[in-house]
């Protein structure tokens, strides 16, 4: 099993990512603020099963592939790298769209709707895809145990502080909107804390070692 620190580290990453703007995080603010907490709440059940399918795939794939072509840790630490110095220069792109300017114009749409298309939002986010192949083999060492089993542990971490992380937007989601309107100031505060996070995050990376 994973060490206590360094599943405390993971939590972290996962937390920066989960409030970094994506997909799933546009999709269930803009449901809540059109349609109500309960859409939000549907529609988050489904970006949660999401999760699993991300979580088996990557899980069983990169405990296989890794183990076969040791080479691809140094490709996809790279990869990871590159990707979290992407979103760092997109939290402070000055044409980027803040994530609480949602789409607004939706129309209500049924509870099974809004559960399958928080889903498939989940499964074809590319940001879930990268954050799990990028970030879970650096954790995985072969001294801890079983790489499966410490797989599975990061995915139920990451499941978990996501989770705790949307229900609450999905909550507060209405409030938060009509404060960020009315102090545009904190939104370029939010903006370089969470670039500087990632930049932070990037350069941990890139000197972590197999």
């Amino acid at each position: 099993m994973l060490k206590f620190q360094e599943l405390l580290l993971f939590a972290l990453a996962a937390f920066v990512l989960v409030i970094s703007p994506g997909p799933n995080m546009i999709y269930l603010i803009s449901r809540s603020i059109t349609q109500g907490r309960m859409a939000g709440l549907l529609s988050l059940a489904g970006v949660m099963v999401g999760f699993l399918f991300h979580i088996i795939m990557v899980s069983f794939g990169l405990t296989a592939i890794l183990a076969e072509v040791p080479f691809l840790y140094e490709l996809i630490r790279y990869l990871g790298v590159s990707y979290l110095l992407y979103l760092a220069f997109q939290a402070i792109n000055p044409k980027g769209k803040f994530v609480f300017e949602a789409r607004n114009d939706l129309s209500n749409d049924s509870p099974r709707k809004l559960f399958t298309m928080g889903l498939l939002t989940n499964v074809l986010n590319p940001k879930v895809a990268m954050f799990y192949l990028s970030f879970f083999p650096q954790f995985i060492k072969p001294e801890h145990g079983n790489p499966l089993l410490q797989s599975l542990q990061l995915g139920i971490t990451q499941m978990l502080v996501s989770f705790s992380v949307n229900f609450s937007l999905v909550l507060a989601a209405s409030q938060m909107a009509r404060f960020f309107a009315h102090n545009p100031f904190w939104i370029k505060i939010q903006k370089w804390f969470m670039a500087s996070i990632l930049v932070a995050l990037a350069v941990r990376m890139a000197k972590s070692k197999a």
